[in-house]
């Protein structure tokens, strides 16, 4: 990665996108893929791993801040081809995401059953619930481990090796979930409990292979000599753009929890379908989601080699192609939502119910494209600060407290709740945009003397 046409091609930014989108969508559907068969075993059981994953997504953020600002660091010192910073940053990363991995573990086991009942969770689903998030969250090590060397390959572009390992987890993933779901052989039906069993045992698997691949392609480069002394400047980099970018995504996936705690109040029905609403979203999000982590990585890197124009091209051009696809995602998902969600449930009302929220998904899915894109790439040219202020603004203002007013207030139910998290997307894609526009980035550093 060293020529800046190339870099801002089409050709290239799709090389890359392609295998993180096939990526994404196999993650999601680790846990998805519980809910997917267990909806053929128990309705509560889907209520019961949705409300669990509403509370580890929050978690697993915390990896999140150290694996975004790590792969933010190491394009640009791969850009300024400093080796040495490189290997700090590998080191500190892991070291870090292990010991979130273990507090995270704690809270979970400690006060997961406090947490669903702040969140309102019927008590019908409650027992299940904190069964399934026990197992998963027991074993958070294995996604803080997990997502820190995927940072690792992304950072060096080798998104293709990223995407191998995550088809194989999913295989395995459904091969476990068919044997422990229903029984086979001498093993009886385990229920909510194999399918999380299942999905640990997969995630071990591929922590081993990734671990493997990064040793044969890189060798011995993680150790902690590279913690001797503590390379402290480094670390202060990491947290410094790592908290304010976790935090966004933090504050986000937070008003999520409390807007399931507001579906939670209008029974299974609802709560059933908004996991469903929530599925077949991310079939419009995942490429943008895909393309904006590309773009990211192409942004850190000419951000590094000094080259902002290249940036500013690469920018517009994962826009427009983001913008397209999300949105036409959307209109097919509205046209032909009757099939879709046929698939998992017949329920007139819950069919009804998605009619309206796939209509509201259009314009939801135009602001939350442009999101995407432009939260990523503020990061990577170093604007950390300004995402998570308007996050926490019109997240709080507008999704948490519109949806409150439209949807528990004026009795507009889910549908309300939907039409006050479209608002927020929409209105943070004009601030994000005007933004850009204005340029400011172009005079922030990272690793200037460093």
């Amino acid at each position: 990665m060293n020529d800046p046409a190339r870099l801002t091609s089409p050709h290239h930014l799709f090389s890359l996108t392609w295998p993180i989108f096939v990526e994404l969508v196999l993650l999601m559907l680790v846990g998805n893929v519980d809910q997917i068969m267990i909806s053929r075993f128990s309705q509560n059981s889907v209520g019961a791993i949705g409300n669990a994953n509403q509370i580890i997504n929050v978690l697993i953020l915390t990896f999140s801040v150290i694996s975004m600002a790590s792969t933010i660091l190491i394009t640009q010192y791969l850009g300024s081809g400093n080796q040495q910073r490189v290997r700090e940053i590998y080191a500190i990363s892991l070291v870090v995401n292990i010991l979130f991995s273990l507090v995270n573990s704690a809270v979970i086991l400690l006060l997961n059953r406090e947490i669903f009942q702040l969140m309102r969770v019927p008590a019908e689903i409650l027992d299940e619930s904190s069964l399934y998030i026990s197992i998963i969250g027991g074993c958070m090590i294995l996604q803080g481990v997990y997502l820190t060397f995927s940072a690792f390959f992304r950072a060096n572009a080798m998104m293709k090796e990223s995407m191998f390992i995550s088809i194989l987890v999913n295989l395995l993933n459904i091969a476990g979930n068919a044997a422990l779901l229903w029984g086979v052989g001498p093993l009886p039906p385990l229920g909510i409990v194999g399918v999380a069993i299942s999905s640990n045992f997969s995630r071990l698997v591929g922590i081993l292979v990734i671990i493997w691949i990064f040793i044969r392609r890189f060798g011995p480069c993680i150790s902690l000599r590279y913690l001797r002394p503590l390379p402290r400047r480094q670390l202060h980099l990491l947290l410094s753009i790592g908290l304010p970018s976790g935090g966004e995504s933090l504050s986000y996936n937070i008003t999520q929890i409390v807007i399931q705690g507001f579906a939670n109040l209008f029974g299974t029905l609802v709560i059933n379908a908004k996991v469903y609403c929530s599925m077949f979203a991310m079939l419009s999000y995942v490429f943008s989601s895909a393309l904006s982590q590309a773009c990211q990585i192409v942004v850190g890197f000419l951000i590094g080699s000094r080259d902002p124009e290249s940036a500013d091209r690469q920018v517009r051009l994962t826009l427009r192609v983001s913008l397209l696809v999300s949105t036409s995602v959307s209109l097919l998902l509205f046209a032909f939502y009757r099939p879709v969600f046929g698939i998992f449930t017949s329920d007139p009302q819950v069919l009804a119910l998605a009619r309206v929220i796939m209509a509201i998904e259009i314009p939801l899915e135009i602001g939350r494209a442009v999101n995407m894109t432009m939260v990523r790439c503020l990061q990577a040219a170093g604007d950390i600060r300004f995402p998570i202020a308007l996050g926490i603004l019109c997240m709080w203002g507008l999704a948490v407290g519109l949806g409150y007013l439209l949807g528990v207030v004026l009795g507009w139910g889910l549908a309300g709740i939907w039409a006050a998290m479209a608002i927020d997307e929409c209105v943070r894609a004009v601030c994000f945009l005007i933004r850009w526009k204005g340029g400011k980035w172009r005079t922030i550093g990272l690793i200037q003397n460093v």
